[in-house]
């Protein structure tokens, strides 16, 4: 199993309208992510939302990814996710973001997508829920198009078009991906149908821990029974779950259960996803905002451990209850890690569980995905082209001497 950790931008609570707290939600962001490169973490997920001022203040993903990869050398960082409705993200337009998040990274960026979640934060584009679907199927088998080729067109689409060439000639999207394919490509799911119907794409699989973790088996069951039978939307298939989950890992596992229950304020984030993600089902025992969920007990964290709803724990601890999700099949596990957690204890969690725990499960240097690309395309390395290569200022001047 490999491991990756979610990023959303998420304020202190009461502080969404203080550009304070913002900044230092992304300065945090930036440093856990610097950390992890470090400490054997193969992944980061980043998100993309709009107007969700309790949630989420990362709105444009990409360049909080581009100044990441800027500090860091080895890990991965993807898109959790860019929305391809065409009013929030041209398609044309995210081609080009992905291919050059792709060179600025030399191939350590993962494409992730998806068609939104809550009718506030896609009903602000003036989207209606029932067109998403629709939205998604057309354009997810496009962006190969884009890349492949030198002339692209989509005269006749229904949520986007691009016509036949025109006066200036034909429309290449530039830049093309990095080496000779394009970074693996993944989507949201939440649900048995949606895991089959990435399989039937190949793609990866974004899940969310909607179950105990041993009632997620027959998503995953059926994400890899399909897998094999994959059309891909892409060049290649990406055989790919991810199941994303909480995380506290400390030195004392008593004093993470507490952190749990004192600072952790997990019943506030679980009453956000509901208010902000409206189509997610809401059990009936689920006030509504602004009522906050009652925060856990010491006895409901242990409840929540044992079920597989949250990792907690010394990493003794956390290590056998994330063997969990390599018995079910699970390819990837990302942690998110509260937006109220104080920045010390999510930096400890990073660092223990890196030391402690991933070498203990992750034992291959490189990633899975990475693994995937390679064996469609080929080493990623940029072969020069004797044609178009110009010597750098130093070749040029010893050419120059002689």
């Amino acid at each position: 199993m490999e491991f990756a950790i979610f990023m959303q931008g998420s304020p202190r609570r009461g502080g969404a309208r203080s550009p304070y707290w913002e900044h230092q939600a992304f300065e945090n962001e930036l440093e856990m992510v610097r950390v992890a490169d470090q400490h054997n973490w193969k992944y980061v997920w980043v998100s993309e939302h709009h107007f969700l001022e309790d949630y989420s203040h990362t709105s444009a993903s990409e360049v909080f990814m581009a100044y990441s990869f800027a500090q860091t050398s080895q890990i991965h960082m993807g898109s959790g996710i860019f929305n391809l409705n065409p009013v929030v993200n041209h398609p044309i337009k995210l081609a080009e973001r992905v291919a050059m998040l792709d060179h600025m990274s030399k191939g350590r960026f993962e494409f992730g997508t998806g068609r939104g979640a809550g009718s506030h934060e896609i009903g602000g584009f003036g989207l209606d829920p029932s067109e998403t679907k629709a939205n998604w199927d057309e354009v997810v088998g496009e962006f190969k198009k884009m890349w492949g080729s030198t002339d692209y067109s989509h005269p006749d689409g229904t949520a986007f078009q691009t016509p036949e060439a025109g006066t200036w000639g034909t429309f290449n999207v530039l830049p093309k991906p990095y080496c000779h394919s394009h970074p693996p490509m993944w989507v949201a799911a939440g649900n048995t149908p949606t895991y089959e119907k990435a399989a039937r794409h190949g793609l990866g699989v974004l899940g969310f821990n909607v179950a105990a973790i041993y009632d997620m088996a027959p998503h995953v069951e059926a994400y890899k029974n399909a897998i094999p039978h994959a059309e891909p939307a892409g060049d290649y298939v990406n055989d790919n779950v991810m199941i994303a989950n909480g995380l506290v890992c400390l030195e004392d596992g008593q004093q993470a259960r507490r952190v749990v229950c004192e600072q952790m304020q997990l019943s506030y984030l679980q009453s956000l996803v509901f208010k902000y993600h409206d189509t997610f089902p809401k059990p009936d025992e689920v006030p509504p905002y602004p009522t906050i969920i009652p925060e856990p007990t010491l006895e409901d964290v242990e409840a929540r451990i044992s079920e597989g709803f949250l990792l907690c724990g010394d990493p003794d601890e956390v290590y056998e209850q994330v063997k969990r999700y390599e018995e079910i099949g699970c390819d990837q596990v990302s942690f998110g890690l509260p937006i109220q957690l104080s920045h010390e204890h999510c930096l400890e969690t990073i660092r223990l569980f890196g030391t402690h725990v991933i070498p203990k499960l992750d034992k291959d240097p490189l990633h899975r995905s990475t693994r995937q690309r390679i064996e469609h395309a080929g080493p990623l390395e940029m072969t020069p082209d004797p044609l178009y290569d110009v010597p750098r200022t130093e070749e040029l001047q010893s050419l120059q001497a002689q």
